[in-house]
């Protein structure tokens, strides 16, 4: 699933391709992709609104619409966006079209299907499901200490769900909780309250760093995501622990290990990050 960095590229990619066109209309082949309204209603609010701006909140795409409307996209698996000229054939798994004006489609792809889109009145956003519960953006600004002490102390949780839990902090997945662990060496078992205060500041600062250092390039390329230009992320190449099991731990030598926490598969240096009790 792309992770904040992913979406990230994809959200500044739109904006260089689509920002400022005008929706002529809408084609949609799949209709569980928009959550919330038929085919026919989703075209008949497009028709006509201009694109303003994409901007992003965690890991949901906001299309920002002439008339104070926001298309809210959720890429969840497989979904991307990509732009071909106006009358292009779309391929099997382009279960949406967006036909805008100066001869350009938009096309929203998906393999798997999972991807939805909700269009609401910007006085609704806030009653979207999951966009309505994020928790702040894992940036400088917003993600304060004293609020990661404040939720990290109230909980018992075991640290890699908790910081999965999008409530909580927004945009983090299973690739930069296992980097963002690892770079702070805490045990992706332990308990959230047993953290010390400089343990939350050096993860804090890990979090932002990391997230920082991956829209750079890019975002990660482990299956089959690509920008909205056809191109791969490249932070693959940077990654220190995740898909890095059996290999040499990058700090310590020893063999970095693979264990399963609440359900998911997580990579961490056995040396480097030692459990508490």
């Amino acid at each position: 699933m792309p992770e904040l960095p992913e979406v990230e590229t994809v959200r500044r990619g739109l904006n260089r391709l689509v920002k400022g066109h005008t929706i002529l209309g809408t084609e949609v082949r799949w209709p569980k992709t928009v959550s919330n309204m038929t085919p026919e209603e989703f075209d008949a609010e497009l028709t006509g609104r201009k694109i303003e701006t994409v901007d992003r909140r965690g890991k949901y795409l906001l299309f920002r619409l002439s008339g104070d409307m926001t298309m809210v996209s959720h890429l969840r698996m497989e979904g991307a966006y990509y732009t071909v000229p106006a009358g292009t054939e779309p391929g099997k798994h382009d279960l949406v079209t967006f036909h805008l004006d100066e001869k350009v489609d938009l096309l929203y792809r998906d393999t798997r299907k999972f991807g939805r889109m909700t269009l609401v009145k910007n006085s609704e956003l806030g009653q979207v499901p999951g966009l309505s519960t994020l928790g702040p953006e894992p940036t400088e600004k917003d993600l304060t200490f004293a609020y990661m002490k404040e939720i990290f102390n109230k909980s018992h949780g075991r640290i890699k769900p908790f910081l999965l839990d999008q409530s909580h902090i927004a945009g983090i997945g299973n690739i930069y909780a296992d980097e963002t662990l690892w770079q702070s060496k805490i045990h992706p078992k332990t308990h959230t309250d047993a953290l010390s205060d400089d343990e939350i500041k050096v993860l804090r600062e890990n979090i932002i760093n990391e997230m920082d250092r991956s829209i750079k390039h890019h975002g990660t390329t482990v299956h089959s995501f690509t920008n909205v230009f056809g191109e791969a992320g490249e932070f693959q190449n940077e990654l220190e622990v995740y898909g890095r099991v059996g290999e040499p731990c990058l700090r310590c030598g020893r063999t970095l290990e693979k264990i399963k926490v609440a359900q998911r598969g997580t990579t961490f240096c056995p040396h480097c990050q030692v459990e508490k009790d």
